[in-house]
């Protein structure tokens, strides 16, 4: 029984072939496709002013030279914000719960960042590892101590997401069996505990775009 809570994370495969791809590509096919005309619908403008306000909240920290990456990360939360509330629906596959692919996201675009920044202001990057006033007898367990942060990065963001995750979705199936279960012998009980699966559900509604938000943000600040 216990092994079988997580049976939802595993890939779902067809004839052998993992369709952890399919699932990534069709929260994209929800989205309304723009369009040249003047009047559009409701939909499409909700989109719009959502993904304004994502883009609006995602560059206000940083400064013009960082707005070029408005697309690639207003793309990347609305990727991660669509996998992770559709990934609440019943009998539905959430790829953000696996390591593998959050550190797939992670690790090219910290990179990248990263590479940016040496070329661009490479004093100033490689001024990050040593602070300033730091006493000699220091300085080459600073420089040690600052490098493995940093190459640490990536992993904290794909852990970070794939363990709220993946604690978010246990412990609803974990109250949803235990609402099953006690239905037939003490209702009352079972009401209670359908009431917290509801508040629970809620709350990982919430937890599923903050995470989405705090992924790319936290990026975005690297």
């Amino acid at each position: 029984m216990n092994l079988s809570f997580f049976d939802q994370f595993t890939s779902p495969c067809l004839l052998g072939i993992p369709l952890i791809l399919l699932s990534m590509l069709f929260p994209t096919l929800l989205l309304p496709s723009p369009d040249n005309r003047w009047v559009n619908n409701r939909l499409s403008t909700l989109q719009l002013w959502f993904i304004n306000l994502i883009t609006k909240q995602l560059m206000t920290p940083l400064n013009k030279k960082g707005h070029k990456w408005a697309l690639i990360l207003t793309s990347l939360m609305t990727l991660l914000l669509m996998i992770n509330l559709l990934g609440l629906l019943p009998y539905t596959f959430t790829p953000t719960t696996q390591l593998s692919m959050n550190m797939a996201l992670a690790f090219p675009l910290w990179l990248a960042t990263m590479l940016t920044g040496l070329r661009n202001q490479p004093s100033i990057s490689l001024g990050h590892l040593l602070p300033e006033g730091t006493p000699t007898l220091l300085i080459p367990a600073l420089i040690m101590i600052e490098t493995a942060s940093l190459l640490i990065r990536p992993l904290a963001l794909g852990v970070r997401l794939t363990a709220n995750l993946t604690a978010g979705h246990l412990l609803i199936q974990l109250i949803s069996t235990a609402t099953t279960a006690l239905l037939p012998i003490i209702p009352a009980i079972s009401i209670l505990t359908a009431s917290i699966l509801f508040l629970l559900t809620i709350l990982e509604v919430a937890v599923a775009m903050i995470q989405a938000y705090v992924f790319v943000l936290l990026l975005s600040l690297y």
